[in-house]
């Protein structure tokens, strides 16, 4: 029982030092993480119309987009990760974040999305515009599927629309749906100029072009109000992977590859980068290949000496204290949120039991406490006897 106790005690104290050993900085976002509300914050922040007054948006489109928060929230679904890297590379580049909701329109940011009639990934460019944007196409390879060329070509598309209508956000998402020169003429025609415009009253434009604006001021309306809703925002409150253009070094030639290496979920690498269909880097004369994915040369991060006593504390409790508290052995690919949902715990939780940070990559063989320590305290006497 002695030992029992002394092992428990033992791993409670290695868990109590990694916690006081963290840094400010490490409990916080993490070089391969950052806060899913600080993703809503930033995009907020960049609004070029904040404002969302009663009755001033669509009730179709905000019918049409009503399941986005929803989305947005979903630990399961992609969509944060990727909405935060579109809103980062607006943001370097000092355009409005309204910008960053017409991959909802065009895609439901699935970057792998491709129409009957053309456009393909998550802008939806067709072939022509994508050439002429310095998007790579050729014979096994479609730029237009890669996120990181899409986004690149996009946002410098956006820029030179948004110069050209003197930062009127609205003349440059209609010019990015029907052509610039198309609304250029329509102001023409309506005797309007773009620094003064009243771009509802624009002529000549088709009722998809006119709606482009609605769709997105509707969406930006919803998140906006659902910054309202308590529960929305405790979702949004998790870690949620930092995503970056990272050039892939000769050797590797796959996802899985890169997965086995990092400790990244290979299907969901493969959902980001669609460009390579079937899972295979391939290397052109230029540049290296890039993948989008969290920053893999500090991703597998070296242990703490406190983690690295919890791990120890662990496995003596393993073999000295029989117990029916759950134990995983990590298979490859396998992530922190896809055990924790297979468990039905919370990722916050599992992290803790096991001394880990956000962000943190697991490695194939290692082993994880999924219960808690109450658990291991059945056979444990409340109080403690004479040595």
């Amino acid at each position: 029982m002695k030992c029992q106790w002394l092992a428990a005690t033992a791993m409670w104290l290695a868990l109590s030092a990694a916690c006081m050993a963290q840094t400010p900085a490490e409990t916080g976002a993490s070089p391969t993480t950052r806060n899913g509300r600080e993703i809503y914050e930033e995009f907020r922040s960049g609004l070029a119309d904040p404002e969302c007054e009663p009755g001033a948006t669509s009730p179709r489109w905000r019918q049409h987009f009503a399941s986005a928060p929803k989305r947005m929230a979903a630990d399961n679904d992609d969509l944060l990760p990727l909405f935060g890297y579109v809103v980062s590379a607006l943001r370097e580049a000092s355009l409005p974040t309204e910008y960053a909701l017409i991959p909802f329109v065009e895609s439901g940011y699935r970057p792998g999305a491709r129409s009957p009639s053309g456009p393909a990934g998550l802008w939806q460019m067709i072939a022509v515009t994508a050439r002429d944007h310095a998007v790579p196409i050729r014979n096994g390879y479609d730029g237009r599927l890669s996120p990181i060329d899409s986004t690149r070509a996009a946002v410098r598309y956006l820029k030179t629309l948004h110069g050209m209508f003197a930062g009127d956000w609205r003349l440059a998402v209609m010019a990015y749906n029907a052509g610039e020169y198309r609304v250029l003429g329509s102001l023409k025609r309506s005797g309007q100029k773009a620094r003064s415009a009243t771009p509802e009253q624009l002529v000549g434009l088709s009722d998809i072009t006119q709606a482009y604006v609605r769709k997105l001021h509707a969406l930006s309306c919803l998140l906006e109000q659902a910054d309202d809703r308590e529960d929305w925002l405790q979702a949004l409150d998790r870690p949620v992977p930092r995503l970056e253009a990272l050039p892939v070094p000769d050797g590797i030639d796959s996802i899985g590859e890169w997965a086995s290496r990092t400790g990244q979920d290979a299907a969901q690498l493969q959902r980001f980068n669609p460009v390579f269909t079937d899972g295979r880097i391939r290397r052109a004369s230029g540049q290296p290949p890039r993948l989008l994915a969290v920053r893999a040369d500090i991703a597998v991060e070296r242990q703490t000496d406190a983690a690295s006593a919890i791990q120890a504390d662990a496995a003596a409790i393993s073999t000295a204290v029989p117990t029916s508290a759950r134990r995983h052995t990590v298979a490859r690919g396998e992530s922190v949120s896809t055990i924790a949902r297979r468990y039905g715990i919370r990722v916050a939780d599992l992290l803790q039991r096991n001394g880990l940070r956000p962000g943190s990559v697991l490695r194939p063989g290692q082993a994880l406490l999924i219960d808690p320590l109450e658990i291991l305290a059945d056979g444990i006497p409340a109080k403690t006897g004479t040595p």
